[in-house]
């Protein structure tokens, strides 16, 4: 029988959380209720040093506090936000699931060896959440509703043992569990406030006056019982909107966030983003979009966010922007590659292509292209412009120049020699090439290879219809 450890990753105050993930300066923050008189739900540290807490109005709050940020709870982005922690979740273990409205869990015993072992790995996704701007208690245990336990206690603890979890879990407190108000205040005030004290009660009078699902909650708990957990399973595409706490944050600072994020989510499917969709959400005008994309696919949130700063760099805002949105609009399978006994940073080719997007994201797609050839004896036209990386078979063996004079310059006779800025000396020819007379732009050329007094190769041909002289077309490299 295999071992299952699991990790829950535990988010106290995630409404709290979500606001200040989006905030790059450390400012008096609340997380309000609904209605005619809302109350302060949870506050930061710093609004706890002016005197705020939660449970008092919000009236009196500001008035301790007169630059106090207030932001009512958004219920709907706290899922959103849950699923997207579940997919970044998903690059350690692909057993993931949701579990109530600010837990994860993880199936983590599969990985441990991948990651270092079982102290290394909670270390890690502590580092790569406090990345993502969030803060969790994260607690291992051989079963879900013990780590679930555990983290809401705000145990960061890593159990593997069934004996140490029993003496650790005896001492939790029954208001952790998942049991109806009622239970917990009836058992409370029979003085029964430790699950240990509760497990040392007759289990038949137990379950006749609580219900069976007080005895099935710690019997999963200890693993007396199966607890099954609903997997998670991603969508297909990207996508995140993060409302700005002031219209002052700085971009780059919350796309970061959402791009380490984003990473997570394709480590998590196995593939690359080759596009990419930043929305800018202003109060009274339309929205901003910015486009990004890549050669190759990337779910590196560095390179991401680079080629993001190229174009934010060249963009005149309308006006502040009030909350972000990124869309993972394509993405294809990324090519996995072994890993040498020194690995660089960066590979290579990947280094090339990063190089390309950067130009692009800089001076426009349409001013970096590739040249792919064409099946046509016109040298001005055996070439067409195309997108980075597409491949293309070359239709002619013969040497051609790559710079090509767009016109080509005439060159002038003098006593039966050609002159550039000096007599030119012809090496090889001619090369005769006739052809387009199909589309109206047909020639009929001499091609010599020529050089000149600094040693240069020159490609100049002589137009044999109409006595129109010789011209220089390319020089070779």
């Amino acid at each position: 029988m295999s071992i299952m450890l699991w990790s829950c990753l535990h988010f106290p105050d995630l409404s709290l959380q979500l606001l200040m993930r989006a905030a790059s300066i450390r400012m008096p923050m609340i997380i309000s209720s609904g209605g005619n008189r809302p109350l302060v739900l949870s506050c930061n540290s710093i609004a706890r040093k002016a005197g705020v807490n939660a449970g008092m109005s919000l009236s009196a709050a500001i008035a301790l506090c007169p630059d106090l940020q207030a932001h009512a709870r958004d219920a709907s982005a706290e899922r959103s936000a849950m699923e997207r922690i579940a997919g970044w979740a998903g690059q350690f273990t692909p057993v993931v699931s949701l579990d109530g409205p600010d837990s994860v869990l993880l199936e983590i015993a599969g990985s441990l060896a991948l990651f270092s072992g079982l102290h290394a790995l909670p270390v890690r996704m502590s580092a790569g959440l406090a990345e993502l701007g969030y803060t969790a208690a994260i607690a291992t245990a051989p079963t879900p509703s013990a780590a679930r336990l555990l983290a809401r206690a705000g145990m960061s603890v890593a159990i593997d043992e069934s004996a140490r979890l029993q003496r650790v879990l005896r001492n939790l407190p029954l208001a952790l569990l998942d049991q109806p108000e009622p239970v917990i205040q009836a058992l409370d005030f029979m003085g029964v406030r430790t699950v240990g004290a509760c497990l040392e009660l007759p289990r038949e009078g137990l379950a006749r006056r609580f219900g069976q699902g007080l005895l099935d909650e710690l019997d999963r708990a200890l693993g007396h019982l199966p607890d099954p957990r609903q997997p998670y399973r991603p969508p297909a595409h990207y996508h995140a909107r993060l409302v700005l706490p002031a219209p002052v944050e700085p971009l780059l600072f919350v796309a970061h966030r959402l791009l380490v994020e984003l990473s997570g989510h394709l480590r998590m499917q196995g593939s690359g983003l080759t596009r990419l969709e930043l929305t800018l959400h202003h109060a009274k005008r339309a929205a901003t979009l910015v486009q990004i994309g890549c050669s190759t696919p990337t779910r590196d949130p560095r390179r991401m966010l680079r080629l993001l700063r190229e174009r934010l760099a060249h963009l005149e805002l309308p006006a502040d922007v009030e909350a972000i949105q990124i869309d993972g609009k394509e993405s294809r399978p990324l090519a996995s590659h072994d890993l040498s006994l020194f690995p660089e940073d960066i590979l290579p080719e990947e280094e090339r292509w990063s190089i390309i997007d950067h130009l692009r994201a800089r001076l426009g797609a349409e001013a970096v292209y590739g040249i792919t050839c064409h099946a046509d004896h016109r040298p001005e036209r055996a070439s067409r412009p195309c997108e980075p990386g597409t491949a293309s078979r070359q239709t002619r063996q013969e040497r051609r120049p790559l710079w090509l004079l767009d016109p080509p310059h005439r060159l002038r006779e003098q006593e039966d020699r050609l002159l550039l800025e000096a007599p030119l000396v012809l090496h090889s020819g001619p090369e005769r090439i006739e052809g387009g007379w199909w589309d109206g732009a047909g020639v009929t050329r001499d091609y010599f290879v020529a050089s000149d007094d600094q040693g240069r190769q020159l490609w100049i041909y002589r137009e044999r219809r109409g006595g129109r002289g010789w011209f220089l077309q390319g020089i070779f490299g």
